[in-house]
């Protein structure tokens, strides 16, 4: 039996570049009602589960794209804890704090935070447990969050996940489910500004 899992990655977040942020809870922004028209021809149309992250950015997409229909919410499904490192600009985290960091972001743990492990660990369970109940569904939910997923179904290493799964604010992602196998299919994946950058500029 073909089961299908979408993920769905919130549309451009209320935040200049070059500042860290991971559960800062950041608002939408003015293309936020483009955006979501834009994702819409990208959905099936039947009935499905819908999960979110409780990040306002996550939570009001699914409450825009799935209108009156239960949504539940998930911390798990949090994008990275970036602890005291939340709201900063990258530029201005100490080097002696980051280059440990930078030098192994999947082991490394934020100072009060998470490290990709740590993220991976419990999005894989939380994915699993949708999987299981075999019915379809959508997971809306951030960047990280969704790398982890295709890391895990496509046994891609963490470490080059961002270089190989490019998923830009609002991206499509559909998850065929067989008895044996899971195939991935990117059915939408637009960039409005170009290139994230989610590190120092200088490392």
């Amino acid at each position: 039996m073909l089961m299908e899992i979408y993920l769905i990655r919130h549309t451009t977040p209320n935040i200049e570049k070059g500042i860290c942020y991971g559960q800062a809870d950041l608002d939408i922004t003015e293309t936020f009602l483009e955006e979501v028209e834009a994702i819409k021809p990208h959905l099936p149309q039947k009935d499905l589960k819908v999960y979110s992250s409780p990040l306002q950015r996550c939570k009001k997409l699914a409450d825009a794209l799935f209108d009156g229909m239960e949504i539940d919410v998930h911390e798990d499904l949090m994008e990275l804890n970036c602890g005291n490192w939340e709201l900063q600009r990258w530029d201005d985290i100490p080097k002696e704090e980051i280059q440990p960091w930078m030098d192994d972001f999947v082991n490394i743990r934020v100072p009060n935070g998470e490290s990709y492990v740590d993220l991976h660990e419990r999005v894989v369970n939380r994915f699993n447990e949708i999987a299981l109940r075999k019915e379809p569904a959508v997971i809306v939910a951030h960047g990280g969050v969704l790398r982890s997923i295709l890391s895990h179904i496509t046994n891609t290493p963490l470490k080059e996940s961002f270089d190989v799964f490019t998923l830009h604010y609002g991206c499509v992602v559909k998850i065929s489910l067989s008895d044996n196998e899971m195939k991935h299919e990117l059915l939408y994946n637009y960039s409005r500004q170009g290139k994230e950058w989610h590190r120092p500029t200088v490392s």
